[in-house]
């Protein structure tokens, strides 16, 4: 019953995705990035005063790089969504758990063999049927900036896992994404195109933020009470219904081709989580 939680998130998530294709038409990426972040910074510090958290931080250079290539994911994440069918940029982005393994591998050193690498190969196959030739020639440049989000989540996925390692709260690191997410974005707005919010984009603006932090809040209530393979594994059901949202709502609709990439990439995805939770020190 807990797994539903998982459910209501890619739900919300998927929805957290109309909004931004919808905005987008309006509104740059980094704008879109901007409002989510200063939101949820405005909710986070409420929450963390609640609390009775310190802001200050011992691991600020950890905090930092996660904040960073979070902010990058996000930024990259919303533009792939602009240029490319919902459940494509949503597909690409999930393929974070195969960067994740590689990070691990690179940088924890952990030992990459036998099923997690057979979850590679079969990940990576996937990605390039879905990057070519699936999709037009107009689209490369928009599944390239999908894939970069991907790469860059799990990098910040990692940073997460060192901050969990090193004791961090779990509410300080969110409160320094949002508030890098902001700083970053709002700067990039000031040397780029600022557009005014009228009451309809306002609404959708805050309806990215909204579904983003209740996606958040279901998420984790999913990892905590469920089943952390199964809750894993449901996520990737926000493809599902992005794929639904996008048909409805632009008709978009993906060749049998592309279909099949999806699937292999969130096969991937599914046994690499799988292998990188019931194999921590990379032992076969």
């Amino acid at each position: 019953m807990q797994s539903l939680w998982m459910i209501a998130a890619s739900f919300l998530f998927a929805c957290m995705g109309v909004c931004v294709k919808l905005a987008a038409q309006d509104y740059s990426a980094a704008e879109i990035v901007f409002y989510r972040s200063a939101i949820s910074l405005v909710l986070m510090l409420v929450l963390v005063r609640l609390r009775g958290i310190p802001l200050a931080t011992p691991h600020w250079r950890s905090q930092f790089w996660r904040g960073i290539s979070g902010f990058v994911s996000l930024l990259l994440y919303f533009y792939a969504i602009s240029m490319l069918p919902l459940a494509t940029a949503v597909t690409l982005a999930y393929t974070s758990p195969l960067f994740l393994a590689l990070y691990l591998g690179w940088f924890g050193k952990a030992r990459l063999r036998g099923g997690m690498l057979g979850a590679l190969a079969l990940g990576f196959t996937g990605v390039v049927l879905l990057l070519r030739p699936t999709l037009h020639a107009e689209q490369l440049p928009g599944g390239l900036i999908g894939l970069g989000s991907g790469l860059m989540a799990g990098f910040a996925y990692y940073n997460v896992r060192v901050l969990g390692e090193l004791g961090e709260v779990e509410e300080r690191t969110v409160f320094y994404f949002s508030l890098l997410s902001t700083i970053a974005s709002g700067v990039w707005m000031t040397l780029f195109e600022f557009h005014r919010v009228d009451l309809r984009s306002g609404f959708l603006l805050l309806g990215v933020a909204t579904f983003a932090t209740l996606a958040q809040l279901a998420m984790t209530r999913a990892y905590q009470r469920g089943k952390t393979l199964m809750a894993a594994s449901l996520a990737y059901t926000t493809v599902i219904f992005a794929s639904l949202f996008g048909w409805l709502i632009w008709r978009e609709t993906l060749t049998l081709g592309a279909w099949l990439a999806i699937a292999l990439i969130v096969a991937s995805g599914v046994f690499a989580t799988w292998f990188s939770r019931a194999n921590p020190a990379g032992q076969d």
